[in-house]
């Protein structure tokens, strides 16, 4: 009798609390921004969901690691999958223990980046995101058209490497890449490749941007390879996508690279019954 008192009270507080935050996706929306789409973009088979993605890294001191966390999972994830179009993100932490975040969007479509509810969103930060947007430090922020998918993403590693083509040699590097997203994701030890171009929208510096005191900085092209093996990954990084290798492709030098370990990924469906924060208290 006691369970079943205490779980009736649990339904009645989940009911509660649903009445306070409509601002998140009903399951029926959630199922909808979530259905699938084309397995094409062009002629190019796609596996990111969407024809778009914001792809970006920072920092975050350990002292607030704790609570970046607790905020990003619980209450950013939400927000931004309650935008349309936003279809899945997925967070990787550093796999070398140093203080790196990489954080990845999958969207509809390159618009999304300019659309009316997501700057909504960017000029309107949440009390606690205010709070915690100062701590993301070094930013790199990257909104892209993927050129290549190929294979599953997310998956338990992640490397990526932020690069540019040399002068005149875009189309033979893409070309380089795309064939590689075609054969890398089958091989053991891996899951997906991934390859994205930064473009810059036309909109005012946000609210967001302004309190990390506009230094964001970009990538021109983003790699990101996926897979279960991080000895796969490390391999990779040191063999066919090795300095040299990049060059040879078509690729200017200064090529980063960084190696990350999966911590949570969502879709709109996945929090559609999430518990909205009382932010203000926070």
């Amino acid at each position: 009798m006691a369970e079943s008192a205490a779980y009736q009270k649990d339904v009645t507080a989940d009911q509660s609390a649903g009445q306070e935050h409509d601002q998140w996706p009903s399951p029926d929306v959630a199922l909808q921004q979530s259905a699938p789409v084309p397995a094409t973009v062009g002629r190019v088979p796609m596996s990111l969901i969407g024809k778009a993605a914001l792809a970006m890294w920072w920092d975050m001191s350990d002292s607030h690691r704790s609570e970046f966390e607790h905020w990003h999972t619980h209450e950013h994830f939400p927000e931004r999958l309650g935008i349309p179009g936003f279809r899945r993100v997925t967070r990787w932490t550093s796999a070398d223990g140093d203080e790196g975040v990489f954080v990845m969007y999958e969207l509809d479509d390159y618009e999304v980046l300019a659309s009316p509810a997501y700057l909504a969103r960017l000029n309107a930060p949440t009390p606690w995101s205010a709070r915690l947007m100062p701590h993301h430090r070094n930013m790199v922020r990257s909104q892209c058209r993927v050129l290549e998918s190929g294979g599953i993403n997310p998956a338990r590693n992640a490397l990526t490497i932020r690069l540019s083509p040399a002068s005149g040699r875009d189309q033979e590097l893409r070309a380089a890449l795309g064939r590689m997203s075609r054969h890398i994701p089958f091989e053991p030890g891996f899951a997906g490749l991934h390859l994205l171009r930064h473009e810059t929208p036309s909109i005012p510096a946000t609210v967001e941007q302004k309190i990390r005191g506009n230094a964001d900085g970009t990538a021109d092209w983003v790699l990101v390879v996926c897979g279960y093996e991080a000895d796969a990954l490390r391999a990779l990084a040191e063999r066919e996508l090795s300095s040299e290798s990049l060059v040879e492709m078509g690729a200017a030098r200064g090529a980063e690279r960084g190696f990350y370990a999966l911590s949570c990924s969502a879709t709109p469906f996945d929090i559609a019954d999430a518990p909205a924060f009382t932010t203000a208290a926070r």
